[in-house]
């Protein structure tokens, strides 16, 4: 197998261990700087040139992205992509977990533990936001910032208010965060491949400092998760549609608060913790999922006219409950199911003879005039009511 790794830094840490994983178990492996490559557009004939050469070819292609070249770097990726080069992570799941705001909105979506989360722009706006997040004390971060750079724990409505205040005169764009008390100065890291967690450490801020972060000073300690923080990890990190992902989370009274999903996570700091051999599981997952390829689904079903992807919820009442995937009548209908969501489970490419319940998830395939019939009309919102009246309210005794 011919692996190459997008790396800028071929002597760092994750970049060697990487390329010594691959070379032990017989791979050839070649380093690419991410910056040398140009993207050729042609009808039909999507390819790279690396040095201004034709690209050889590869099976399987590992991104190491930095922070500062990601628009550059998944272009590359992209590309990769359209070649139907497998790509560990893709385009979209790194440009995703790369925008804190936008990974928070992704995950918000669904039934995952995530701090309350608040972002605004007009300055009347902060204060009605700070108190939506259970108010003071309240964390504050740059969208853009890494490492635990740009992390502020504000410890009163007045100093948050300045510090936003003073942030956005400089156009820089911030998230207000509750701050989950019972987790301060420490947090967890779990390093997902594929669908597991391979090794997973706690780290540990020094000091008066409440950031964990390894580069500001965090001591890190090998932890054996419990099932409820493996399992959301492996969520969050399909959630955000990557193979390999570094996820951190808060311990929090309520269980795992996912606090970010990495896509170039670094592997120094977890294989010093953990002894584990971090590098060879990512060559080893690579090797046996190389034949096939992530795709982008949408793009690839949506090219015939008429015909697309949607998700149909069965809701209560619905004529559907108690049916089988046969008897529903949807083969019928020129529609196919591609996968069942089920509270925490995805069933892919479900049996006909399943039986199908109440609040399912249909992902499917199929005529749009067909599925649009089947649309459930737009539910109304339900209003969030204030988070510190949640946690203060008493439920009274009924008699």
């Amino acid at each position: 197998m011919k692996i190459g790794i997008l790396s800028c830094n071929p002597k760092c840490y994750s970049t060697r261990r990487l390329r010594e994983a691959a070379l032990s178990r017989g791979h050839k492996v070649t380093v690419l700087n991410t910056l040398k490559f140009a993207i050729d557009l042609d009808k039909g004939r999507p390819d790279l040139f690396y040095k201004n050469k034709p690209l050889a070819n590869y099976d399987v292609i590992i991104p190491r992205i930095g922070a500062s070249i990601t628009f550059f770097g998944t272009a590359v990726v992209r590309q990769f992509e359209q070649m139907e080069v497998y790509c560990m992570n893709g385009a979209d799941g790194i440009v995703n977990s790369r925008d804190k705001l936008r990974s928070m909105q992704i995950l918000s979506r669904h039934d995952i533990g995530i701090p309350a989360t608040e972002f605004v722009k007009n300055r009347a706006d902060v204060l009605p936001a700070i108190e939506r997040v259970g108010g003071a004390p309240i964390i504050i971060k740059l969208l853009e910032g890494t490492q635990g750079v740009g992390v502020i724990l504000a410890d009163s409505e007045n100093i948050a208010e300045a510090i936003i205040e003073t942030l956005q005169s400089t156009k820089q764009n911030v998230l207000i965060q509750r701050f989950v008390a019972e987790s301060k100065g420490k947090d967890i890291r779990a390093f997902v491949v594929g669908d597991r967690v391979v090794g997973a450490m706690r780290r540990v801020a020094q000091g008066a400092e409440f950031r964990s972060n390894v580069h500001r000073g965090g001591r890190t300690e090998s932890v054996q998760l419990e099932p409820e923080y493996e399992q959301a990890a492996v969520r969050a990190a399909q959630i955000m549609n990557l193979q390999v992902a570094g996820v951190d989370m808060l311990e929090s009274s309520s269980g795992p608060q996912i606090m970010e999903v990495n896509s170039s996570p670094g592997l120094e700091g977890i294989e010093g913790s953990t002894h584990l051999d971090i590098a060879g599981s990512i060559i080893d997952y690579a090797q046996e999922h190389v034949r096939f390829p992530e795709l982008d689904i949408r793009q690839k079903l949506t090219v015939s006219r008429g015909y697309g992807v949607c998700e149909l919820h069965i809701p209560d009442g619905s004529d559907f409950i108690g049916k089988t995937i046969t008897s529903s009548g949807l083969r019928e209908k020129d529609i196919v199911v591609l996968s069942l969501h089920r509270e925490m489970k995805v069933i892919p490419n479900p049996r006909l003879d399943r039986v199908l319940q109440a609040e399912d998830r249909l992902l499917c395939f199929g005529k749009r005039e067909s599925m649009k019939d089947l649309l459930p009309e737009r539910r109304r919102r339900i209003r969030k009511r204030k988070l510190k009246d949640l946690e203060t309210e008493v439920p009274t005794n009924q008699s």
